[in-house]
């Protein structure tokens, strides 16, 4: 091999690995660490169940909150469906969810955000609050 074809050959070699290195986004088909928004919501089984899931951890802070506030009036949701759904890459998978759930026969729209790190067999809602809408404006 010849000095020119070395050099050839490196140049080659070293466009290609820059090529795959500065464009990660278009050799995986998203954005590295973006939200990817999650398909077919309403047939997703897992995605529903984690819907499910926040409504319960969320009523089961306010039953801690209305047993320290001795508080009657507190109203528990009831879980209806996930509309939306996107997820993250994190340390674990990070959910986006948008959950329709009923309080006192209302439908409702709350945000939720759930980290889920299977390899500690752990869920934790960190976020769940009412959707804003033009009514809260």
């Amino acid at each position: 091999m010849t000095k020119s074809t070395k050099i050839i050959s490196f140049l080659i070699t070293l466009f290609i690995i820059t090529s795959f290195c500065s464009t990660p986004s278009k050799v995986l088909g998203r954005k590295v660490g973006g939200r990817s928004p999650i398909k077919d919501v309403k047939t997703n089984k897992k995605i529903q169940e984690l819907g499910k899931y926040c409504v319960e951890e969320y009523n089961q802070s306010l039953r801690k909150y209305n047993h320290i506030m001795q508080k009657d009036n507190v109203e528990f949701l009831s879980f209806a469906e996930v509309v939306e759904a996107e997820t993250q890459v994190v340390s674990g998978i990070k959910y986006y969810l948008k959950i329709s759930a009923f309080t006192s026969g209302t439908p409702k729209i709350f945000d939720a955000e759930l980290v889920i790190k299977s390899w500690e067999k752990k869920k934790e809602l960190v976020h769940f609050s009412p959707f804003p809408t033009n009514d809260d404006n």
